[in-house]
């Protein structure tokens, strides 16, 4: 929900000595013929509990799936400013929990229920869900928070709310609106339990050859706390490893949840207590609009709505890899050697483990994610000039690749749907003027491979 930048190749004009040009990033494909095998099909491999949980724990999962799906109306809630009705619609490719589906479902919620919203012109029927960031305020001085897509004016159970929405057009003349589209939660428990000695231990792991590839990334320490939902960090200051986000900007599924609803959903919660937007004639809910109840009902029904989502979240499953699709099993055999022979594996590493949990299904369980979980500077070809937490304005967090192969957008903001073209935009900047991506090296790495090679790569990527 939470958390979705055009590719600037940079042109280097040197005057005075010679310059190699492998040293400056192209967007030439010098192999036509290895291609995106697509979105693989077949079953989705995802959606379901992981295995081992106890009945209650799997009731408190069916619990959250279901209140993931619910949509919400004005009386429970939702608004005066939102991106959507549920968590569900964000979170459906290929199985619910994960990322933005085939038909975007942003169009038809903009009038739902006689609201007046119009559609902005960067969400499409066929284009993935997005959140949309002001980098600046007017005045020049950062921003970067969510600026709702959508108001609660005009609709049926919202009489008399005049609000209008963001001037997103102004913004985009003025190159100052960004977007995100939903991060999966397949898996998400368990990334939620690897210790963080784990992860800063990966970091110095292969120290010289990431050296020799410059690459360096570091993990978003939870040190500062903004009590603005959606701006900079809503963790507090404990000094641990956050790792939710696309910029790693949430330490857990608990905080991951109470500012996905009030911020995408606009529905307060007992970590955010506060509406966004405070018009007052479009108040038709107490707030905090889902909290913790005390009524002395079954555990299952008492927990507020975020921890029901965080429980579903923390008990799903993690993605299926195919075995075999795309290209066979050798073909994905050679690949995947090829992918850490080329250094992407130095980022996407491809599995940890967890600690000693508290529930025995996520106890020392592999962690097949294929992220080191730390951020790193993608140059300025990605550089989205948002900082969140201590993930600075050209830094993401390394993307898990479970579930690539049937994921429909790529990048944090969905701007492609081809995995050759995703890898090209990580390459950007140049080493010359100290403005290079950390990835530059390895797809230099990736680019001289044989078209053969390449596609064997890409049918690796599209099997897991």
């Amino acid at each position: 929900m939470k958390k979705f930048v055009i590719p600037l190749l940079l042109a280097l004009v040197v005057v005075g000595f010679f310059c190699s040009c492998s040293e400056i990033p192209s967007s030439v494909d010098s192999s036509p013929a290895a291609r995106d095998p697509g979105v693989r099909g077949g079953a989705p491999g995802a959606g379901a509990p992981i295995a081992g949980l106890t009945k209650t724990e799997l009731a408190f999962f069916h619990a959250g799936l279901d209140e993931f799906q619910e949509e919400d109306d004005v009386k429970e809630g939702l608004g005066p400013t939102m991106n959507l009705g549920s968590c569900g619609g964000c979170h459906m490719q290929p199985a619910v929990g994960g990322t933005s589906p085939a038909v975007n479902p942003q169009v038809a919620f903009a009038t739902a229920n006689g609201a007046t919203n119009a559609v902005p012109s960067f969400i499409a029927a066929k284009g993935p869900v997005r959140e949309a960031r002001f980098v600046k305020n007017a005045d020049g001085t950062p921003d970067g928070g969510v600026h709702d897509l959508f108001t609660i004016a005009g609709r049926a159970d919202a009489p008399g709310c005049v609000l209008a929405q963001p001037d997103f057009e102004k913004e985009l003349a003025r190159r100052n609106v960004i977007f995100r589209i939903p991060t999966p939660v397949f898996g998400a428990g368990l990334i939620e339990q690897i210790p963080d000695k784990a992860i800063l231990a990966n970091q110095v792991n292969d120290a010289p050859r990431k050296k020799e590839l410059e690459i360096y990334g570091r993990p978003n320490i939870v040190l500062t706390g903004h009590a603005i939902s959606g701006q900079a960090n809503n963790n507090g200051n404990d000094g641990t490893v956050a790792r939710f986000g696309w910029k790693a900007q949430n330490k857990s599924l608990l905080l991951f949840s109470g500012e996905a609803y009030n911020v995408e959903m606009g529905i307060t919660n007992e970590l955010f207590q506060t509406e966004r937007d405070e018009t007052p004639t479009c108040q038709f809910a107490t707030v905090p609009n889902t909290v913790t109840k005390t009524d002395g009902k079954k555990p299952v029904d008492v927990v507020s709505a975020i921890e029901k989502f965080a429980f579903f979240a923390r008990f799903l499953a993690p993605p299926a890899p195919s075995p075999d699709t795309p290209g066979g099993v050798e073909s994905i055999a050679r690949g995947r050697k090829l992918f850490t022979d080329t250094g992407c594996a130095l980022c996407h590493t491809p599995s940890f483990t967890t600690g000693n949990s508290t529930v025995a299904a996520l106890r020392n369980q592999p962690v097949n994610l294929f992220s080191d979980l730390l951020v790193h500077d993608m140059g300025p070809g990605l550089a989205d000039g948002i900082a969140q937490g201590q993930a600075g304005p050209r830094e993401f967090r390394t993307a898990p690749l479970w579930g690539l192969g049937q994921r429909l957008f790529f990048l944090h903001d969905g701007r492609t749907s081809d995995l050759r073209e995703a890898i090209r935009a990580h390459r950007s900047g140049s080493v010359l003027t100290s403005n290079a991506s950390e990835a530059n090296a390895v797809v230099r790495n990736f680019n001289k491979l044989q078209d053969n090679q390449k596609q064997d790569v890409l049918n690796f990527l599209r099997s897991l």
